[in-house]
Order: structure tokens, then sequence, then C-alpha cells
């Protein structure tokens, strides 16, 4: 189990001093309608689709599309400190059509990061999905092990530095500034990008077994990402997560009944056929969507 790092409990990046009450405000506003954008979004599709084990149905690319929507959704709030501090930088070097190109490459560097942790996403869904429907029992297993995991995760060293890293980037954004011209908001957001995908993966993780559409799920994981990167007790708090992901995970293994952990790792069930009798001049006939079956005319009995 990690240790609380004295630099990690530091109060986190706050950009007040660096802009004026004006431009705070309205970088903030901006930052929170992106991410309400990306939430209507998210609930406008999350509403046609279930809770199910595997990929549901969508090709890579459509997967992508809408996992890159759903980053924007729940980490936009969170990451809103480093991007306005950058985009404070770059409104300082340039203007207009300009500062427009480099604020969209640093976004779309950060946004990059998580594409590709949408690649791994998609093939253990598609792995979870192809066990699961071929052995159902399987489930409570997977589900626990990815709660075991992102549990350890929370309160492995990894995180620990990822954590600090997002919570104070100054000295990043300092280093930053002396990269190459080329391409270099683009690479400062991949790189802060790669930053909190480390912090993050495992509280990603979990949406496996709880379902990746499970916009209960999503809000509450953005709410934990919110809190571990901007409250002052961040770092202690995401302790508190991982140990309650361990408890989690045993929970799943040891108790088959907890299936409310795991709905994205259980199979829906199929309905049953629509049994009916019908009375018809030839008799009565027992009906259903898929087959039926018929009884001849019944005779008097005399």
């Amino acid at each position: 189990m990690r240790r609380l790092d004295p630099r990690s409990s530091a109060p986190p990046l706050r950009p007040a001093n660096l802009l004026s009450a004006r431009e705070l405000a309205l970088a903030w506003s901006l930052m929170a309608a992106l991410a309400l954008l990306a939430w209507v979004l998210v609930l406008g599709q999350a509403r046609g689709m279930g809770v199910e084990p595997g990929t549901m149905g969508l090709a890579l690319p459509l997967f992508l599309v809408l996992w890159v929507v759903m980053m924007a959704a729940m980490m936009f709030p969170s990451v809103a400190p480093v991007a306005i501090t950058w985009a404070r930088g770059i409104g300082r070097r340039s203007t207009g059509a300009a500062r427009a190109a480099r604020l969209t490459a640093f976004t779309s560097g950060y946004l990059l990061a998580w594409t590709a942790f949408g690649l791994v996403t998609y093939g253990i869904l598609a792995a979870t999905g192809d066990l699961v429907a071929g052995r159902p029992e399987l489930g409570r297993w997977l589900g626990a092990g990815a709660f075991l995991l992102a549990g350890l995760q929370q309160l492995g060293p990894l995180k620990d530095v990822c954590l600090r890293h997002c919570r104070s980037p100054m000295g990043q954004l300092v280093r930053y500034a002396g990269f190459r011209p080329r391409a270099r908001d683009l690479r400062v957001g991949l790189h802060h990008g790669l930053y909190c995908v480390g912090c993050c993966w495992g509280l990603m993780l979990v949406l496996v077994p709880l379902g990746v559409m499970n916009v209960a799920a999503m809000a509450a994981v953005a709410v934990v990402i919110f809190v571990e990167k901007l409250w002052r007790l961040g770092p202690a708090f995401s302790l508190v997560v991982g140990v309650v992901f361990v408890a989690l995970g045993v929970l799943a293994a040891v108790d088959p009944s907890q299936s409310w952990l795991l709905p994205g790792l259980t199979a829906p069930q199929q309905p049953m056929p629509d049994m009916r009798m019908s009375a018809g001049p030839q008799g009565y006939a027992w009906g259903s969507h898929s087959a039926s079956c018929s009884m001849g005319p019944v005779s008097p009995v005399v």
C-alpha cells in the first residue's frame, strides 16, 4: 500500500493567481459547457442502449467516437486547471486563429491519449463479452478481478506519481515551454493525457463490471476523479476509494448473490415465450411468438 507523500497532499494547482477574475470565470464556463455538451450526447446515446457484457454491438470506430465523448464528459472538469493555465500561456503568445489552432492541438493531444486507452478498453470488452457468453458463471470472477485490480492501482505507487502530476503540474508546464515549437501543444496535451490515463485507468476499469454505458457509474467515477484531483485531501480520498474497490472485489468473489455489482458482466435474460390460449371455430389453440400447437375440435360428451 502506498504511503501519502507530503508533496501529493499539497493544494492542487489554482490558476486564480494567473488569470483575472473575468478570464477565470470565462475559462471555467467554457470547460463546463464542453463537459455539459458531452454529457448530453452521452445521455442521448445511453438512452437507446442497455447495460450488457461486451461491446454492445458497436464497431470499433463508433465505439471510439462514443468513448472520446465519454472522456470529455468525465475528464474535462478535473483537467480544467491545467488546460486553463496552458491556455493562458498560449493566449500571451498568439491571437485569433493561431490561438484557436493551438488550443485545439492541446485538446486533441489530451483526447488522443484517452483514445489509445479506448482501444485497450474495446479489446477488454470484446474478450469479456465472449467469455461471459460462453460461460456466464465467469462473470463473477471477472468482475471481482476488475475491482481488485482497480483497488490495487488506487493503492499503488504509480497512482501517487500520476496524481501528484495531475494535481500540481506547474513544474511540468514550465518544462513543456522548453519543447520545440513544432507540434508542441499537441505533445503537451498528449503528455498530460498519458499522466491522466496512468492516474485513472483503474477507475475506468470498474466500468467493465458496472457497465460502460451505465450513466450512474460514469457519473460516480467522474465525481471521484474530480475530488481526487482538486480537493485538498484528494490523495487520502483516493486511498479510501482503493480500499472500497478491494472490498467490493472480495464481496463479488465470495457472494454470488451480489449481481448488482456486475450488470456489465451479466448476460441479459431471454424473455419467456408469450403463451396464450385462444378459442376459434376449430377448437382451442396455444400460441407463442415462435410456434403454436393446436387442439382439434372438442366433441361434446354425451
